[in-house]
């Protein structure tokens, strides 16, 4: 290697370890700013321990001054040097604590980002299965929600808008089909995006100061409702919350004078008649700003942040500008939400309360709230649904930032396969692995379906790796299609629908045995390729029935997925089913897994072979856990 005069000792060995490792290059910017974090977050921790002594000597010094001027007759205004020094301090406390806090969470936003180099990120990501459907054709097959699954890997989203993107693209092509250039757009988007680390940290910073809970749905719906004070109210409810009020001092100063509470009474007694007709309307108008001022103010600030960065893919472009209405950003319109929220909540202070009740604190905030809502409320969808798709690109830009050596798969046009007018698919993969297995241990695979060759019947003993490949092929295609690269050399494919069948249940509650439910997946997976060029994965189908009715169901189904344009994978244990790819021959070919029994042990090398598996392990299995066979 040959270094430049600026050039020294320490970038010679950066890059020689870049090249043993390309995720080097992640790990050792996170490292870089981990420690610059941790050196912050110990800064501000030492002032914060500072200001605590500073305002209890303040507490200190009131007290002595207190007990002083009682004994020496001190004048009292001496009570308030220490008392606005308190104040000072407390406000410059709050802002240390604040910084402390956001420091805090940088310097674990990219702790997490090693921890996911090193692969031990399983259940420190997003291990909700909120976006989970029981009834979907592949999302369990692939471990794509839960502890140690795809989202658990690949979601670094803050706000349930950016997960419901995410989840939305990983789970859409069992109903749909996504269009080429749709793919390769999002694939620009992403790698635009691999370098934004400031970004990823200051969205991961702010998102995790408070979960942002407004649920999207909930905040669209209200937006787009139709006025919910009537006509009439909306006449005389703001000349009511005008008058009332001010008639209510008046009577409180008249009381004070000695002309008699009457007045007084009478102002109330009108303000509780108007409380009592609008009844529950004001909470409906307050709607998912009501109590949620904090989450609101998140979101603001996470807006505000995206608002900010300057774009030049034109998608990234697009979705900025979405966030602009008028002259107003989304950010500082959501901030003037929060805000008119944060008011309207200030009446259920216990002190406050009844001042509130006097001046119809409610009413006059929950016409403020409705103002806004008419003028902003229809963009809540457009500004809800730029966020999510953000969110969710930056999280496969994060992906790839840290898994480098991973490849953007090549999208290709219906018109670039060999038989267009059937609808045909192609997959075309090179040392295809698992995403979700630690790359010490993952072994790779080739696979090419594409005409003749649509089909591999895999054979081969027990844990070879028969399912775990069926697994790393539909793990990769989903992330392909998301937009995100994936673990390969190389990846070339045609937009596909996707069904599985590795992880059918029974269900006791609908009275379904796992034969019944195989055969109801089946049929789903078949209704799939019906729609359009479609991706199987079939595990061991069909092995709750005897031999001969399992090699003639499965040929017949195969047979019917390759006449209507499908490709895909079907495992099993049974050789008789290898003769169903002789007779589909050559859109469907054998290929299989196997074992070596060496000084007694199974040792497996989960490599893909062609033609049929030879032997089994069966038996080698059992004896190998006592059982006297």
């Amino acid at each position: 290697m040959t270094l430049r005069p600026d050039q020294d000792a320490g970038a010679e060995l950066a890059a020689s370890s870049e090249a043993a490792d390309p995720r080097e290059r992640a790990r050792a910017l996170y490292r870089e700013r981990a420690r610059e974090r941790e050196l912050v977050v110990a800064s501000l921790e030492r002032q914060d321990a500072r200001l605590s002594r500073a305002r209890v000597a303040c507490f200190v010094a009131f007290l002595i001054l207190v007990v002083a001027g009682w004994q020496l007759s001190l004048p009292w205004l001496t009570l308030g040097i220490p008392v606005a020094a308190f104040v000072i301090l407390l406000v410059i406390h709050e802002r240390v604590l604040e910084r402390r806090d956001a420091a805090r969470r940088a310097l674990a936003h990219y702790r997490e980002g090693l921890d996911r180099c090193a692969d031990r990120w399983a259940g420190k990501g997003a291990t909700t299965t909120d976006h989970a459907d029981p009834d979907h054709p592949y999302w369990a097959d692939l471990d794509l929600f839960g502890e140690g699954s795809v989202f658990d890997l690949v979601c670094r989203a803050r706000t349930r808008a950016g997960e419901e993107q995410l989840a939305r693209w990983l789970t859409i092509h069992a109903t749909q089909r996504v269009e080429p250039g749709q793919i390769r757009a999002r694939q620009r988007s992403v790698r635009a995006l691999i370098d934004a680390v400031d970004l990823r940290e200051d969205l991961a910073v702010l998102g995790a100061a408070a979960r942002v809970e407004v649920r999207p749905e909930v905040l669209i719906d209200w937006g787009r409702a139709p006025p919910l004070f009537s006509t009439k109210t909306r006449r005389w409810l703001p000349i009511a919350a005008l008058v009332l009020p001010a008639l209510a001092v008046a009577g409180v100063v008249a009381w004070a004078m000695g002309l008699g509470v009457w007045a007084l009474l009478v102002v109330l007694g009108i303000e509780a008649w108007v409380y009592r007709s609008l009844g529950d309307t004001l909470a409906r108008v307050a709607g998912p700003a009501d109590r949620n001022s904090h989450e609101l103010g998140v979101l603001a600030a996470v807006l505000a942040r995206v608002e900010r960065e300057r774009f030049e893919d034109p998608r990234l472009v697009e979705l900025r500008d979405a966030l602009r209405t008028d002259d107003l950003g989304a950010g500082d319109a959501v901030a003037g939400l929060r805000r008119l929220a944060g008011w309207y909540e200030a009446q259920r202070n216990g002190l406050f309360a009844p001042i509130a009740l006097v001046l119809m604190w409610g009413p006059n905030f929950a016409l403020a709230i409705e103002r806004w809502r008419r003028r902003h409320g229809p963009q809540i969808v457009a500004w809800i649904a730029a966020l999510g798709e953000i969110e969710a690109l930056s999280s496969l830009a994060s992906h790839a930032f840290e898994n480098p050596d991973d490849v953007f798969p090549e999208i290709l046009d219906d018109a670039e396969a060999d038989d267009p007018e059937q609808g045909q698919a192609i997959l075309e993969g090179c040392d295809l692995g698992h995403p979700l297995l630690p790359r010490a241990t993952c072994v790779r695979n080739d696979l090419r379906l594409c005409p003749p060759v649509r089909a591999h019947v895999i054979s081969g003993s027990n844990m070879s790796g028969k399912s775990t490949f069926l697994r790393t092929v539909g793990t990769n295609v989903v992330l392909a299609l998301a937009g995100a690269p994936v673990r390969a050399s190389s990846l070339r494919l045609t937009p596909v629908r996707i069904g599985a069948t590795l992880r059918v249940q029974d269900s006791l509650r609908e009275g379904a045995s796992r034969f019944w439910a195989e055969l109801t997946r089946l049929r789903t997976v078949s209704e799939l390729a019906d729609a359009a060029p479609t991706l199987f994965l079939l595990d061991e189908i069909f092995h709750g029935t005897n031999s001969h009715d399992r090699r003639i169901g499965a040929e017949a189904l195969l047979r019917s997925l390759l006449e209507r344009g499908a490709i895909g994978l079907l495992t099993t244990h049974d050789l008789a089913l290898a003769k169903a790819a002789e007779a589909l021959a050559p859109a469907a070919t054998n290929v299989h897994f196997q074992d070596d029994l060496r000084d007694g042990e199974l040792h497996f090398d989960y490599r893909m072979r062609e033609g049929v598996v030879r032997k089994s392990n069966a038996l080698a299995l059992m004896r190998s856990v006592g059982l006297d066979v």
